[in-house]
């Protein structure tokens, strides 16, 4: 087995907030669009394939969670330890997903009685849909996503759930692969475990179809765990890192590359192309896990460590702002002039970003650190001796982040 690593992997904290814009400005493009019709000939390619960067969020969290639990839950089953992990996914979503999911109703029985212009999600406010996504299982009953959750977004937290709940078999499996099977093995394994949606795609011309979402969830997930077990067996020299970082540049530039090349030349019965991208991003992961040099110090700043940080929050609300903006416009009959729409859209993604910091701040961090507490109740001298610290700051660090170190040095790779 690899040497176990401590310290945060920053660039896929980085990544995140990357992952996580790219969403938004999906949901937002009509407004962009509208106010500048030449963003729309410029960004089209990129923004209109903004759903992928769910698929992302997927992969990062198979890594990360493999990062960190590998060698905690790998060796052998433990009830108790896989219920502690569970406790602890729960203390990091769940008390975002609660807020944002009671904001959302709240919204949508405002619009029953202020105005003209009820929510189009009226008929989905049903008992037997609030207790589904209480419990984040709401989508285990539905074959497609759309209007499974008030707040949109939070479908993907429910097949998340999904992957957690397996995720303490699926260790097992990857912890004995990890110690038989060489890094280059794991890559490969990783790559194809993450082929089964391209190929849906390829097959039928949809990236969206009808139960499309579990096979979405396993692959990538396992395709993240896959690859984490293969980094953790690297062994790496300082020009590998080097040339990691270098591929990361070029990878992404492919992913983009790809866009807009089947934009300019569409494939016949080809409606959703921009799925092919999912197939880069196992493999951008890796190398910006393993890497060095600008893309990952880039995403390595405190600037967009931090943005990984509320990313989840920013996912989580920017459909609240967006939503009840077009209600506003609806509801007032607004005519905004163009000099102005660019303004609101920026306002509008400004409100998202500090909306999500609120959340992060009040929210987030406070309820999870005291889900923690109520199950790491120790004391404090007892964890501090049994968690690693940080080699630098001598910091604890979260057992909820990726951990860093780049491999150690040495010419072999598996």
């Amino acid at each position: 087995m690899g040497v176990v690593r401590t310290g945060e992997i920053k660039a896929l904290t980085g990544l995140r907030i990357v992952a996580a814009m790219w969403v938004v400005l999906f949901h937002f493009r009509p407004l962009i669009w509208e106010a500048s019709p030449r963003l729309k000939d410029d960004l089209a390619p990129l923004l209109n394939s903004g759903a992928q960067g769910v698929d992302l969020f997927f992969i990062l969290s198979g890594f990360v969670l493999t990062w960190n639990y590998l060698e905690r839950m790998g060796p052998s089953w433990s009830t108790r330890a896989t219920l502690h992990f569970l406790w602890l996914r729960l203390s990091r979503v769940w008390p975002i997903y609660l807020v944002t999911m009671h904001i959302a109703a709240l919204w949508i029985i405002f619009t029953l009685h202020v105005g003209t212009t009820p929510s189009p999600d009226v008929e989905k406010l049903t008992a037997i849909s609030y207790v589904r996504q209480l419990f984040m299982v709401q989508l285990w009953f539905e074959p497609l996503f759309d209007g499974t959750s008030w707040d949109r977004p939070a479908w993907s937290i429910s097949v998340e759930w999904l992957a957690y709940l397996l995720f303490g078999l699926m260790i097992l499996v990857i912890f004995r692969m990890a110690t038989v099977t060489r890094a280059r093995t794991l890559l490969l394994l990783a790559f194809i475990a993450s082929l089964p949606p391209i190929i849906l795609l390829l097959a039928s011309g949809h990236f969206y179809t009808p139960w499309s979402w579990l096979p979405r969830i396993v692959a990538q997930f396992l395709a993240g765990a896959l690859a984490c077990a293969a980094v953790r067996r690297l062994r790496l020299t300082d020009r590998s890192q080097r040339i990691a970082g270098y591929s990361a540049i070029l990878l992404t530039a492919l992913g983009v590359a790809i866009l807009y090349y089947y934009d300019a030349h569409p494939v016949n019965g080809m409606i959703d192309p921009g799925g092919l991208v999912d197939m880069l991003f196992m493999p951008v992961v890796v190398t910006l896990a393993i890497g060095v040099g600008s893309l990952p110090a880039l995403l390595s700043t405190r600037l967009m460590v931090y943005g990984g940080q509320i990313s989840f929050s920013l996912y989580m609300v920017h459909e609240l702002v967006h939503t009840s903006w077009n209600w506003v416009v609806q509801e007032f009959g607004l005519d905004i002039p163009k000099a102005v729409q660019k303004f609101v859209v920026v306002g509008l993604i400004a409100a998202a970003v500090a909306g999500a910091m609120l959340l992060f701040h009040t929210v987030e961090e406070p309820a999870r650190r005291g889900m923690r507490r109520m199950v790491d109740f120790r004391d404090v001298k007892t964890i501090r001796a049994e968690l690693p610290a940080d080699s630098t700051t001598g910091k604890l660090a979260s057992i909820d982040e990726a951990r860093d170190a780049r491999p150690p040095r040495s010419a072999r790779a598996g």
